[in-house]
């Protein structure tokens, strides 16, 4: 229902704002600068990975320091950004068009 009204790209702008990604921690952008000291602009591929790799249950699965679920989720979170990077839906969305 939700999607009538704002679409997947504002959902998902919403939800990367508010969601918990740490104990106390909410939002992307709390998170880069918690756990990298940079804003979320910034961030490597690997760390933004890093970061949606603890979203199932960010007060179980830690980024610093890094849970092994954390470390292996990241690995497979940037081999599908690497696979997906080429089409040109993501290209458009990267770019800002």
């Amino acid at each position: 229902m939700i999607e009538k009204i704002w679409g997947k790209k504002r959902i998902l702008e919403v939800y990367l704002n508010v969601a918990e990604t740490g104990k106390g921690i909410f939002g992307m952008e709390k998170a880069s600068q918690t756990y990298f000291g940079k804003p979320a602009k910034d961030l490597s591929q690997s760390q933004a990975a890093a970061i949606a790799a603890a979203l199932p249950n960010p007060k179980k699965y830690s980024v610093k320091p890094m849970s092994p679920y954390v470390s292996a989720r990241t690995k497979k979170i940037v081999q599908q950004m690497n696979f997906l990077r080429p089409d040109r839906d993501i290209q458009a969305i990267i770019s800002g068009q």
